[in-house]
């Protein structure tokens, strides 16, 4: 039986499920949803890398022109730069079907270390599902209700947790739903696992020197090549310019040294790569919508509480 075609209404989410998903940046905020399944109207992609995990149905994705076939409670994840859409849910037994969204920023992801294997799978466009005994309908709710808290530390677990899900699931051969560079309908042109290789090469770069000045050409020197085939290849694997990657990166090591440490701010702008502590407060504002003493604050807040 095929779901009819309907959802929560938009209301009916919080607002912070709402707002993190965005379809104008490159990357979005890390986020967990759980919602009743709908068809989607046409494709779409976005920054994220995206676990699904659907109960009561199975779910049939197009994804960029192949139709791949989730079966129920079946953890799945992928890229989503690659275009996908949901065309069918197929209800299996009475209950009403629940599709639990793990939403992870491409640049977090690849931030996660000893993934290297998953790293390069699903940036080469394959489609990865968790061995059933990995992963349960009360570990994804565990996870969302520690996400719910709004408490920064439960929220650090659960990607902690994600990390190591994922270095479990290299334990064993790779369960492939969708195989690396196969191509659909579309005929684009697949990166392949070398190009992959070498943004993961320049990211590893970037991470290992984001105290130092870095440049374009300091990146692209990593993997060879001439300067603008390197920013067009990142670019075009990131869905963001090498030198707003580089921020952001900052800015990640940045919040994690303003609540794992009591350094002054100063101290912190100056570790993080920032070359004045005025353009570190101003990316900062943008990023996260306080200042860095109000993410200190709200940390030893939940901390205490």
């Amino acid at each position: 039986m095929t779901l009819e075609n309907t959802s929560f209404p938009a209301a009916d989410l919080p607002k912070h499920e709402r707002r993190f998903y965005s379809r104008t940046a490159a990357f979005g905020r890390f986020g967990l949803r759980q919602f009743r399944p709908y068809i989607m109207e046409m494709p779409h992609w976005h920054g994220h890398v995206e676990c699904n995990f659907c109960e009561a149905a199975e779910m049939v994705y197009d994804f960029n022109g192949i139709r791949i076939i989730v079966p129920p409670e079946t953890f799945v994840i992928f890229w989503a730069g690659v275009p996908h859409q949901l065309v069918e849910v197929n209800r299996q037994g009475t209950a009403l079907p629940r599709l639990s969204n793990i939403y992870l920023p491409s640049d977090m992801f690849l931030l996660m270390p000893h993934i290297v294997q998953l790293q390069l799978a699903l940036f080469s466009s394959a489609v990865v599902s968790a061995p059933p005994s990995l992963v349960s309908a009360a570990q994804i709710d565990r996870w969302y209700a520690d996400y719910r808290s709004g408490e920064v530390e439960r929220s650090e677990v659960v990607k902690m947790e994600l990390n190591a899900l994922f270095r479990r699931i290299l334990l064993t051969p790779l369960r492939l739903l969708h195989a690396p560079g196969q191509e659909g309908d579309s005929g684009s042109r697949r990166l392949s696992s070398a190009h992959i290789r070498q943004v993961v090469d320049m990211t590893q770069f970037i991470l290992e020197n984001l105290e130092q000045p870095i440049r374009n050409a300091d990146v692209a020197a990593v993997i060879g090549f001439h300067e603008n085939y390197a920013t067009s290849l990142f670019s075009r694997v990131m869905r963001m310019p090498i030198k707003k990657f580089v921020i952001r990166m900052r800015l990640m090591r940045a919040r994690a040294l303003l609540i794992e440490s009591t350094a002054p701010i100063a101290q912190i702008a100056d570790k993080a790569g920032f070359s004045s502590l005025t353009q570190f407060y101003s990316h900062f504002g943008k990023a996260y919508g306080m200042s860095p003493a109000a993410v200190r604050m709200q940390y030893v807040h939940n901390v205490l509480r």
